[in-house]
């Protein structure tokens, strides 16, 4: 079978080396990886063949360059791992010719991107999503907050846009501040409505206000084809450090799955796309947000049997193949891992 070579973009991401090493484990041919970050350090950039310093997936010189870059490459394949790149590329995806991008079509990812146009859309369709408040002023925020409950109940709030749990906070009441303080290291996400309205009041973006969840996280991994799944890998998050699955276990969860089912038979979604969940206290799973792109924790997924990424390649390149039994019950711990260089490489930038 013929070699590949395959740019995966943002490779310095949290889940970036776990990617490149899933792709190491194909028996079946040869793959060059060429990586890219806009980190002139990222670890990613030290573990792939070739690697290259990029413009930010939001800018102007971004698609420019990354055209430049396959053709100097002579790629067949891009892989991007950035939510912020997915737009722009899926935009321009008749710059690159030939050359498969592993990407969705712009309208699904219009939606799927923002979680206020999200929830909307699957709540018109009678899909699971946590109650919620979109809010454009503080006294709409406070207001949407106590309709929630607070502050007998937990509230969570995030921005409609974001990645990773930039701008993520719960509000509750029923914590040790002094704790809090001294005691906790500073990335934790609980808060108080005192504390995040003095804040708040200086400036104003739209925000979600929703329903804490109470219960286990499932983050689900698929492949999928024109929004039928072709396979479905439910992950239980037992463990996260800021929003990455630090412990985590591949279990057979059917409710998981077939909520799965729907929502990328709603998109009509393709290649890899990451569903996360959360059971309310109703014992039902809502949906948390999507990841329509290669997850951060998807090694796990793989290692459990099917190599999610690369069968997302053989899809986008038409090629045939099959899906592997599932090992349910393989379980992730996630540790320190360490490179070490001489001195600062200068990796090439690309512009354009």
């Amino acid at each position: 079978m013929r070699a590949l070579t395959v740019i995966v973009t943002a490779c310095g991401a949290p889940g970036g080396p776990g990617i490149i090493k899933t792709l190491r484990k194909v028996e079946e041919r040869d793959i060059r990886i060429v990586g890219t970050d806009v980190n002139p350090i990222a670890s990613g950039l030290f573990l792939s063949d070739e690697a290259y310093v990029v413009p930010e997936g939001q800018s102007e010189l971004y698609i420019p360059a990354m055209s430049k870059l396959a053709r100097k490459t002579k790629a067949d394949v891009i892989l991007p791992l950035s939510s912020m790149e997915l737009l722009p590329l899926s935009k321009n995806i008749d710059t690159f010719n030939e050359m498969k991008v592993v990407v969705n079509k712009e309208e699904p990812l219009e939606i799927a991107l923002n979680k206020r146009k999200c929830y909307e859309f699957l709540k018109q369709r009678n899909l699971h999503v946590p109650e919620y408040f979109a809010v454009h002023s503080l006294k709409e925020f406070e207001e949407a907050v106590h309709a929630l409950g607070y502050p007998e109940k937990p509230v969570c709030f995030k921005p409609p846009i974001s990645k990773g749990q930039r701008g993520f906070r719960i509000l509750r009441r029923d914590i040790d501040l002094r704790k809090l303080l001294l005691e906790t290291k500073p990335n934790n996400t609980v808060t108080t409505l005192e504390s995040v309205s003095g804040v708040l009041s200086k400036g104003f973006e739209e925000l979600l206000v929703m329903e804490y969840l109470p219960g286990p996280e499932y983050s689900v991994d698929s492949l999928v084809k024109n929004g039928e799944s072709l396979v479905i890998v439910p992950r239980r998050r037992t463990e996260t450090k800021l929003g990455v699955s630090s412990v985590g276990v591949v279990e057979r969860n059917e409710e998981v799955m077939e909520i799965v089912r729907k929502i990328n038979e709603a998109f009509k979604f393709d290649y890899n796309i990451n569903i996360q969940l959360k059971y309310a206290t109703n014992g039902v799973p809502k949906l948390i947000e999507i990841n329509p792109r290669v997850s951060g924790t998807i090694c796990l997924s793989s290692m459990a049997g099917p190599n999610l990424p690369y069968l997302a390649i053989k899809l986008a390149l038409g090629e045939k193949f099959s899906i592997p039994k599932i090992d349910w019950g393989v379980t992730m711990i996630r540790c320190w891992n360490e490179i070490y260089t001489k001195g600062f490489p200068s990796f090439p930038k690309v512009e354009r």
